[in-house]
């Protein structure tokens, strides 16, 4: 394989999930296109790549929440005749709140990031790599939520449904021609996703309930490059986690959502940051 000529593209490459990704494809040589809706901080990410793997970074300011931005950012791959071999969905948007105290253009922000821009990223890179004969890796950022239909998390859940049914239907489509979707459906990663304070999130990772976000990475690329259809991280413990939120009494449902809620609040009020609204970026 010419490295130099076929690039990984990793979007919401800045921090997180997204930046444990890039990292670990750069130790493997792979060229980065890496995109992010944080102009000074992606710029300073690929810097920082390039310097310590010795691998050719592009980085890329471009908001894949508005309208449109998939072709754009296709096409600007073309325009630069970047040739992707790698595409990892990641870019997303989290926040606990009910539907009807969620302005619509949040929701729009959502749905564009989690459904829109993915799925059509996947078809204009699959149909190019068809037409070109050319193999190809996609790999899917979903959640364990996707399992999950809890209030509080109503549209986050419902868009990683989606992204998840979609991902495992069109690799079905595209094994043929050598190349593969895989989702990955992770539970709490260590990010700054959830906003938990530093204290739980340390005793998460020793629980084995939280998984650091480096760790996350190794093992999906390598589930990627075998082509698996789908990796959810923690093995037993998520499936567990699982069966037992999908077990839950309504009443049980109803309490959590309380609790959660007065969390918020008492954060909110110690000046803390409230568990409502984080890009995965």
């Amino acid at each position: 394989m010419d490295n130099d000529k076929q690039f990984a593209l990793v979007t919401g490459a800045s921090s997180g999930i997204g930046l444990a990704f890039s990292i670990e494809l750069a130790k493997l040589g792979y060229p980065l296109l890496l995109v992010s809706n944080e102009e000074e901080k992606i710029i300073q990410t690929a810097e920082e790549i390039q310097n310590k793997y010795n691998v050719k970074t592009i980085s890329l300011f471009m908001d894949l929440a508005q309208t449109n931005s998939a072709q754009k950012l296709f096409d600007y791959c073309n325009d630069n005749k970047i040739k992707i071999i790698i595409l990892i969905n990641n870019a997303g948007i989290f926040f606990f709140r009910d539907i009807i105290n969620t302005t619509p253009s949040l929701m729009e922000t959502m749905i564009n990031l989690h459904v829109t821009t993915p799925v059509m990223l996947c078809r204009l890179f699959a149909e190019q790599m068809f037409h070109e004969n050319r193999k190809g890796y996609f790999l899917n950022v979903a959640s364990i939520s996707a399992w999950m239909m809890m209030p509080g998390i109503s549209l986050y859940s419902s868009t990683k449904t989606f992204i998840r049914g979609f991902s495992r239907a069109m690799n079905r489509e595209i094994r043929d021609w050598n190349c593969s979707i895989t989702t990955v459906c992770p539970g709490a990663a260590a990010t700054g996703l959830y906003n938990l304070p530093l204290r739980y999130t340390k005793l998460g990772i020793r629980l084995g309930i939280i998984i650091p976000v480096q760790r996350l990475a190794i093992l999906a690329l390598k589930k990627m490059f075998r082509r698996k259809a789908e990796f959810i991280p923690g093995g037993f413990v998520n499936r567990l986690f699982i069966f037992m939120v999908k077990s839950l009494p309504e009443c049980m449902i109803r309490l959590i959502r309380k609790k959660i809620k007065t969390y918020n609040t008492i954060r909110g009020s110690r000046g803390g940051a409230e568990l409502t609204e984080c890009t995965e970026e």
